[in-house]
């Protein structure tokens, strides 16, 4: 049974994987056994990714190139089916958020985070797939959220993404299934890590940032998760333990979306 979750001989891109959630990924499917490749579109982020991996004894493969522009993305694709060898999986990591209410929200900051969101991750599933579809299987994974299910003030164009690229998802699973291809979401709960560090910052007072406090107690677990939390849904998902699961979002959130929560 365990045979069914190495990730032995396969090549996993995962993108934004300098830091935070998408290095937690590589690093776990590395240890299920894929080589590592990831893109960051700052190659001072690529370095330091770089540094970061070799520091854990991971032999990744680092690429610059932005998600978002056709062009470079397919360059890219070719140069690292070039350089590693054609994509078994693919984690679509990179994303963005802008925290600003809606009436302040210009349509062109709301049309670049749907453009780094969803867009980008349309280019890179559709660079992948003729690859995927030749050798005869293929993993997608992409990192939804749990605002592709719910609405929160302030992330309008964030949740307006998140819950596209659920839809895509489900569009990828129904339209190559037959060409035994598997693409799924991981949707993650909060999480600690830089993007989300403002939402935790202690207040003058020593006191929690109110929003900390309202994850707190409206999460089941009772604490924000760590990106460790995504490694196995992440194996999972990219291993033949998944092979018949398709079209699905696997959310690792701590039991919120499950709660109504506490009576005030």
């Amino acid at each position: 049974m365990l045979n069914k979750f190495s990730l032995k001989n396969k090549v996993a891109l995962v993108t934004g994987a300098s830091y935070g959630i998408g290095y937690a990924i590589a690093t776990a499917l590395h240890q299920a056994g894929a080589t590592i490749v990831f893109n960051d579109r700052s190659k001072e982020n690529l370095e330091k990714g770089l540094a970061d991996y070799k520091q854990a004894g991971i032999n990744a493969h680092g690429y610059s190139f932005d998600i978002t522009d056709e062009d470079n993305v397919a360059k890219g694709i070719k140069q690292i089916e070039k350089d590693v060898g054609i994509i078994d999986i693919l984690v679509n990591n990179a994303g963005v958020i802008q925290r600003t209410p809606m009436l302040e929200t210009s349509v062109a900051d709301f049309r670049k985070v749907i453009d780094i969101d969803l867009t980008g991750q349309f280019i890179m599933a559709k660079a992948v797939l003729p690859s995927m579809i030749k050798k005869g299987h293929g993993k997608i994974i992409n990192i939804c959220s749990m605002m592709s299910e719910l609405g929160r003030e302030t992330i309008v164009g964030y949740a307006a993404a998140k819950g596209g690229l659920k839809m895509l998802t489900k569009n990828i699973c129904s339209e190559f299934g037959h060409a035994n291809i598997q693409c799924n979401g991981i949707g993650p709960g909060y999480i600690a890590t830089p993007q989300t560090a403002p939402l935790r910052e202690k207040q003058a007072d020593g006191s929690r940032h109110p929003f900390d406090q309202f994850i707190i107690a409206k999460t089941p677990a009772a604490r924000w998760g760590e990106p460790d939390d995504l490694a196995g849904a992440a194996v999972f998902l990219a291993s033949d333990a998944s092979n018949f699961v398709n079209g699905h979002i696997l959310y690792v959130d701590g039991g919120i979306l499950a709660y109504i929560g506490k009576q005030p």
